[in-house]
């Protein structure tokens, strides 16, 4: 999305549930940050989670962008 690479990387608990996770990254080498976004919510499905990360991932990237957008 943009300078941004988000990827969701769900987890099985032990329960058998789904905790979502999100990766989201910007630039590239030395100048690379990335910033890991564990939610507490568990899903039934390793989609669900999935699903959940990447639309928190992206609202994350749209605060983001729409913050540094704003004049001063």
């Amino acid at each position: 999305m943009g300078k941004y690479r988000i990827a969701a990387s769900p987890r099985l608990l032990p329960d058998g549930l789904f905790a979502a996770q999100v990766s989201i990254a910007s630039g590239q080498g030395s100048a690379c940050t990335a910033r890991v976004i564990r939610f507490d919510s568990a899903f039934s499905t390793q989609a669900a989670a999935t699903d959940y990360a990447l639309e928190q991932g992206i609202d994350w990237v749209q605060d983001a962008t729409r913050l540094r957008a704003r004049p001063n």
